[in-house]
């Protein structure tokens, strides 16, 4: 499945960078335990050396913020997707599991600080570009709103925008009967090129060892 950055999107954000990584024949369901555990030992860690850090103050955090002023959206009011999971594991002390998939998608996009979505393949039409949305651009987004998503990040396919580092939508989420996925990292614009192999590369081994199947990834600039 081929997938492009706008040129609009790289001359607003020049070190605008994704990690594209394509599974095929995976199986998804309940989190294993010992992922469960490492997962909470993660989290206690985490806390344990960022608990008492202003969000704000956060590299990827700040980073985001400033890429999402540059396409127009107010980070105050949209949050980027690792913002709000980090502001809910501080809250909460802990993530809920939902499944294999996204509970590895969560934990790395804390554990780097930037967004990260997983997407059901079957359920895209290729290409998909990743740009700035306009105002034909809305979905229903995992949290059950409706989402217009003018001046924000999105990825959209043939059909229609179904991803953002925002929420995600329901047509594309990631279930059990999934079986080839899309796994889109929005890497950190400070990223070196070998940072972002690297952390590109460790996503879909770690995925792969929990939900089987094979992974070819690239990272697009």
């Amino acid at each position: 499945m081929e997938v492009v950055i706008s040129r609009a999107l790289k001359e607003t954000v020049p070190d605008f960078k994704i990690g594209v990584i394509q599974y095929d024949d995976i199986t998804v369901g309940a989190t294993p335990q010992f992922l469960l555990g490492r997962i909470a030992f993660f989290h206690e860690e985490w806390l344990a050396t960022n608990g008492e850090k202003p969000i704000g103050d956060l590299p990827g955090v700040k980073e985001w913020r400033r890429a999402f002023k540059a396409v127009g959206t107010d980070p105050s009011r949209y949050r980027p997707s690792h913002e709000a999971l980090i502001r809910r594991l501080l809250k909460e002390r802990t993530i809920p599991s939902v499944n294999s998939a996204v509970d590895v998608n969560n934990y790395f996009s804390i554990k780097y600080e930037m967004p990260m979505g997983i997407y059901d393949r079957e359920a895209l039409t290729p290409p998909v570009v990743i740009k700035i949305g306009d105002e034909t651009d809305a979905y229903e987004g995992l949290n059950g709103r409706e989402m217009n998503m003018a001046a924000k990040l999105v990825s959209a396919d043939q059909s229609q925008a179904f991803g953002s580092p925002i929420v995600d939508s329901r047509r594309s989420m990631v279930t059990e009967a999934t079986r080839s996925a899309l796994h889109i990292l929005y890497l950190r614009p400070s990223f070196s090129e070998k940072e972002a192999n690297r952390v590109t590369e460790e996503v879909a081994a770690a995925f792969t060892h929990v939900n089987g199947g094979t992974a070819d990834w690239k990272v697009i600039r």
